[in-house]
């Protein structure tokens, strides 16, 4: 049965700051070099003249790494696509589709990103609604609950590396 997780996480950066970093190849490029995956591509970056964002990522971690759980389920190399679809900003803010899969097994992640401004202060917030299903019987809500875990670390992770790189950027 797929699970659903609804994370945020705070940015220092405005939303136009933030959905600007989004925009650039070189953002791009330094976050999946700091992402720790073994591997990893930008395979698609399409900025639209709305100021619209269309990214896919893969990222491979190898099978070595790989917590014991995953390895019992998914032979060799494990590698995530991700596709964020953002709208330009409007109204002060930004929102977007996500879609996640795992080459080569039966995983999948749809959600929806909120890009708005801090409740106080400035800054940025975005908050994740994100569901996770993986079809695999007895252990498939074992997998899911481990991907969820790892999506709120990733959050953290991402939020971290932005909020600096805005900083070294803007």
């Amino acid at each position: 049965m797929p699970r659903s997780f609804d994370m945020a996480t705070e940015y220092e950066g405005s939303v136009e700051q933030v959905h600007s970093a989004f925009r650039d190849e070189r953002y791009w490029l330094a976050r999946l070099t700091e992402s720790g995956a073994d591997a990893y591509s930008l395979d698609r970056l399409i900025r639209g003249d709305d100021g619209g964002i269309d990214v896919v990522t893969t990222q491979t971690v190898l099978a070595s790494r790989l917590p014991g759980v995953v390895q019992q389920f998914h032979r060799g190399d494990l590698s995530f696509v991700r596709e964020e679809v953002w709208i330009p900003v409007s109204g002060g803010r930004a929102t977007a589709s996500v879609k996640g899969s795992i080459t080569g097994a039966p995983a999948r992640l749809v959600g929806d990103a909120v890009l708005t401004p801090a409740a106080s202060g400035p800054g940025s917030r975005l908050k994740v609604n994100a569901t996770v299903q993986v079809d695999i019987p007895l252990v498939g809500g074992k997998i899911e609950n481990f991907i969820g875990n790892q999506l709120v670390d990733l959050l953290i992770q991402e939020q971290r590396f932005t909020t600096a790189w805005i900083a070294e950027n803007a």
